[in-house]
């Protein structure tokens, strides 16, 4: 049974979820809409499983086993001491553990949840795809952008859902930001600045410098979606990647990156040593009829200003708060639709390969693998 929070937060933006992303183009192949035996009213629920626990964000399962539009019928981990360690958690509790062969041949299994660690996201997504099947893949889509391209057109071929697992897209602010863009309140964007830090303690500090993009690839990627959702693809991006702290490893703890545009300009930023660093987390878009100014992101609250009233919103500043928000209630809520034949996918593949592309370039990594 879904817990009363998530309900609450899933009715409050259940009708903003069809909104496209601003910025985002389409081509024929983009638009996933998969026919499913899970039609409205049908009352089925969706099979899906997940493989792997090793991503940081493994145990968002637990908003699929509280929807009631998912059966999770299966985990999968080959990984003896992150299996161990898993199975004391309460995320995956009472969960049939299995291989990977034996879950992706479960009957009616539509879609799969890709939870590895990060060097494994890719290699997996690719085999849950060639077997047909819609995947929620985890941030960032690797390190390889040729694979992952491939990956996006095999997936294209068989008209198979990508939702990438960046857990800001059904923010309440990020939804009504999207509003104010779609309605031109905030006039033409003529700049963006997002940040995300953290503190990162010394053992996260040695995984996360397995990347060369360090704390711009293993956080950058939540908010390079946001501008890129606002501003689409740029045309150009600058790094600035930089080890900052006195501590003697390679990990990139200090990252910044500017995107240009014909007539914008972004700023993304992210550390591993900011105190405090989750109240900071922050979207600001600056716009020639106002300012639309999110912060904190994980627990929303927006700073507004307007050039002239706009239905209920007045000029000048104003606050606008929300209710708390919970992550993935949102995404695993449009994934449903979508299986369903509700509605189309708003992150189609275009933008998904864009906002690779520029996270890659924003991490000082390379485009050829």
């Amino acid at each position: 049974m879904m817990s009363t929070k998530r309900r609450e937060v899933l009715q409050m933006i259940g009708g903003s979820l069809v909104l496209p992303l601003v910025g985002g183009s389409t081509t024929q192949l983009q638009n996933v809409q998969a026919a499913s035996p899970t039609a409205k009213g049908g009352g089925k629920k969706i099979k899906i499983g997940q493989i792997g626990v090793g991503h940081a964000h493994a145990t968002k399962i637990s908003a699929f086993r509280e929807s009631g539009e998912f059966e999770v019928v299966g985990i999968v981990e080959a990984d003896p001491e992150l299996r161990k360690t898993a199975e004391s958690n309460a995320a995956y509790k009472d969960l049939t553990w299995m291989t990977q062969e034996q879950l992706l041949n479960v009957p009616d299994l539509q879609a799969v949840l890709v939870e590895t660690r990060v060097r494994d996201l890719l290699k997996t997504a690719e085999v849950c795809v060639d077997a047909g099947k819609h995947i929620h893949l985890d941030k960032p889509a690797g390190a390889n952008l040729p694979h992952f391209q491939r990956i996006v057109a095999a997936a294209a071929q068989k008209n198979l859902l990508i939702q990438l697992g960046y857990m800001f897209r059904y923010n309440p602010a990020v939804v009504l930001l999207r509003e104010f863009l779609q309605k031109g309140w905030l006039g033409e964007i003529f700049e963006v600045h997002a940040v995300m830090s953290k503190v990162v303690g010394p053992e996260s500090r040695t995984q996360l410098a397995e990347f060369k993009g360090g704390m711009m690839f293993e956080l950058g990627g939540h908010i390079t979606d946001l501008v890129v959702g606002i501003l689409g693809k740029p045309t150009r991006v600058t790094p600035f990647p930089q080890h900052a702290a006195s501590v003697k490893d390679s990990l990139v703890d200090n990252a910044l990156a500017v995107f240009e545009y014909p007539h914008a300009s972004a700023t993304v930023k992210s550390s591993a040593m900011e105190v405090e660093g989750f109240a900071r987390r922050h979207l600001v878009v600056c716009g020639t009829e106002g300012t639309f100014h999110i912060q904190p992101l994980d627990n929303p609250k927006v700073r507004l200003a307007l050039s002239k009233p706009r239905d209920s919103y007045k000029a000048e500043y104003q606050d606008i708060s929300f209710p708390e928000y919970i992550r993935y209630v949102g995404d695993l809520a449009d994934m449903a639709q979508i299986l369903r034949g509700e509605k189309t996918t708003n992150f189609n593949y275009d933008h998904d390969l864009a906002v690779q592309t520029t996270l890659l370039q924003a991490s000082a990594m390379p485009l050829n693998g």
